[in-house]
C-alpha cells in the first residue's frame, strides 16, 4: 500500500484535506491526520499533492517561537457531497440534492424508524450490497447516488423511469414489481411529491 507523508489530499469537488498520509486499500483510503483517521472511497479522491519538505535550520539558543497551527480547508457540506457524487454517476446534481432533502433533510445523524442511515438513508442491507459504510458521510452519499443511479437504469425503457426509480428507493423495487408501478403507500407517493418538488425549486435558483 502507498504512503506518502505531510500531503494534501485532493476530492472530487476540488477541495483540499490536509493529512499526515493515507494509505489505499482497496476500494477505500484511510486518512491519517491529527491523531485520527477518515476513510473515504478511492472514487471520491482527484489526486495527492506532497506538502513542501522544510529543512529545519540549527536551533537557536533562545527559546523558539510558537507553532502556527495549520488551516484546515472546511469539511464540505452535504450539498458539496451530493454534486460531487452527482458528477461521479452523471446525474443531475439537483435531483440527488433533492433526494437527500427528502430523505434526511440534510442532516448527516438522520435515523429512520426503520433503521435507514445518513444522508441518503441507505438501509444497512442495501449499503451492505453497494460495498459501503452508511455512517461515513462520503460513502452514504456515493452509496446513494450510485443505487439511484441503477434504479433509473432498470426503469429506462418506461416512460415513468424517474418515478418509478424514486418510488423503489423509497418502498423497494419489490413493492414496484408487485403493484406494476408506484405502489400505492401514501407514505411513498408523498415522497415523490417532495423530491420532485425540491428538484424543480433547486433547479431554479
Amino acid at each position: 500500500m502507498p504512503v506518502w507523508a505531510g500531503e494534501y489530499v485532493v476530492l472530487g469537488n476540488g477541495f483540499r484535506l490536509h493529512a499526515e498520509r493515507h494509505e489505499v486499500d482497496g476500494a477505500v483510503v484511510r486518512i491519517f491526520s491529527a491523531g485520527g483517521v477518515t476513510e473515504m472511497p478511492v472514487t471520491a479522491i482527484a489526486g495527492y499533492e506532497q506538502d513542501e519538505i522544510v529543512t529545519p535550520a540549527t536551533p537557536a539558543l533562545t527559546s523558539p517561537e510558537p507553532a502556527v497551527p495549520a488551516v484546515v480547508p472546511p469539511t464540505p457540506t452535504p450539498a458539496e457531497l451530493a454534486s460531487a457524487a452527482a458528477r461521479e454517476f452523471r446525474l443531475p446534481d439537483t435531483f440527488v440534492r433533492g433526494v437527500m432533502k427528502a430523505e434526511s433533510g440534510f442532516r448527516v445523524d438522520a435515523v429512520s424508524p426503520k433503521g435507514a442511515l445518513g444522508l441518503m438513508q441507505l438501509m444497512p442491507d442495501t449499503a451492505r450490497d453497494l460495498g459501503v459504510d452508511p455512517r461515513n458521510p462520503y460513502q452514504n452519499v456515493e452509496g446513494g447516488t450510485q443505487y439511484l443511479r441503477t434504479l433509473l437504469a432498470r426503469y429506462e425503457d418506461d416512460p415513468n423511469q424517474v418515478l418509478l426509480a424514486l418510488a423503489a428507493y423509497n418502498a423497494g423495487p419489490t413493492a414496484v414489481e408487485r403493484y406494476h408501478g408506484v405502489p400505492p403507500y401514501r407514505e411513498t407517493r408523498e415522497y415523490i411529491l417532495r423530491v420532485l418538488r425540491s428538484w424543480e425549486q433547486d433547479g431554479k435558483k
